[in-house]
């Protein structure tokens, strides 16, 4: 349904098993950076909701004005973040489909999307396989810091830090950006699989969600790989249950979100202690956060409060920072900001972008993986988690 009605070189789209939005062409296009770029995206889009005339007699998430939105990881950043009001949405949910038409201010007919076309499901494009190989840090480089990170923690200098290291590749002329997508979605139902301004990714973990006063978030950190067959991958699931450096990893990242998300809500409710998630190549430990907001804060306010939380960065917080900057030789971009998408009302779906690739203009490719460092991580055991997080896109493109 949504998939292949999208553009193949220009996708946009936001789904988790089989249901979500894809948006068909730009309406209207804002981009931000620097340190407030969360807060002034919230403030912008606030400015485009009060300025709409919105007609929306579904009333449900993803109907209405929509923007499909990306924000780059660090506040130096060199790539924008951006929200994209399409000139077509195409939604299915519980069960309902829609179709939104945005008419930008002015703009009339093919111009402002008035009257578009349904677009009509296409193939997808001829099938291509790339390697992706090691980027700005390789497989020694990335060891080096991770003994580094551990030596700066045990000099008390800070508790965790989550460092990544970089795959690069090129797509073909004219490639068809869907059939990755495609691949991530079937492979990872129970992921965020998404497409915003070139950047493609399946994340399994919520930064948060916003719906009629009601926030929820799911916090992940803490990783295995699966095991061979049933008693050997139950075995997996057990010892990182129990595993001292995972649980202290976790820890880290729950109190971060549930600090961050405190002054919003009086009610907040956490999962009482981490349950093992099952992914198709991994397991990994999770918590659910979950409350009522207080003070009507929307998505882009939230995103702004919980951006970095220690599953991504670290703590404390300023430490982790500059420890990454310090220690990895490249711009994060996108990777491991919030991506997603916002209504006019202000609620919205928002995950932490793992699982991810930056394609440009030109068709080259940057893959990101990385894993939280603490006091007693090794440095091979980390790298080879490096691995196993990468594989759904080396999969997905090879």
């Amino acid at each position: 349904m949504l998939l292949p009605r999208v553009d193949p070189q220009h996708p946009l789209i936001w789904m988790r098993k089989g249901q979500g939005i894809a948006g068909v062409g730009e309406a209207l296009r804002l981009e931000f950076s620097g340190a407030n770029r969360m807060l002034d995206a919230c403030a912008a889009w606030k400015e485009v909701a009060e300025a709409s005339t919105v007609i929306d007699p579904l009333g449900v998430p993803g109907t209405g004005l929509v923007a499909f939105g990306s924000f780059a990881f660090a506040d130096d950043s060199a790539a924008a973040s951006v929200l994209i009001v399409p000139k077509l949405v195409l939604g299915k949910r519980d069960g309902k489909y829609w179709v939104t038409r945005i008419v930008a201010d002015g703009a009339s007919g093919a111009d402002g999307g008035g009257d578009a076309a349904l677009p009509a499901a296409r193939p997808l494009g001829s099938e291509y396989r790339l390697s992706l190989l090691p980027g700005a840090m390789n497989a020694d480089a990335f060891r080096a810091s991770v003994d580094a990170a551990v030596a700066r923690i045990a000099d008390q200098q800070l508790s965790k830090v989550v460092l990544a290291r970089d795959l690069v590749g090129h797509l073909p002329a004219g490639s068809d950006l869907r059939r990755p997508l495609t691949d991530l979605a079937l492979g990872y139902p129970d992921c965020w699989t998404y497409a915003v301004d070139g950047f493609v990714g399946s994340s399994p973990e919520t930064l948060v969600s916003v719906s009629h006063g009601h926030v929820s978030a799911r916090v992940l950190a803490g990783t295995t790989s699966r095991g061979s067959d049933a008693e050997a991958d139950h075995d997996k699931a057990v010892a990182l249950a129990t595993s001292a450096k995972d649980l202290d990893e976790h820890g880290f990242a729950v109190t971060s979100v549930v600090n961050a998300l405190a002054p919003h809500s009086r009610n907040l409710i956490t999962s009482e202690i981490p349950f093992t998630l099952k992914l198709p190549n991994l397991w990994h430990l999770a918590s659910d956060v979950v409350g009522t907001l207080s003070d009507g804060s929307t998505s882009l306010d939230l995103i702004a409060a919980l951006h970095p939380t220690a599953a991504v960065a670290g703590t404390p917080r300023a430490e982790a920072l500059s420890l990454i900057s310090e220690l990895e030789p490249f711009d994060r971009g996108r990777y491991a900001g919030p991506v997603g998408w916002v209504g006019a009302d202000g609620d919205g779906e928002w995950a932490v972008a793992l699982r991810s690739a930056q394609v440009d203009a030109s068709g080259d490719i940057t893959a990101y993986a990385g894993c939280g460092i603490v006091a007693d991580s090794d440095a091979e055991r980390e790298y080879l988690e490096t691995k196993m997080k990468f594989r759904p896109i080396v999969e997905a493109f090879g």
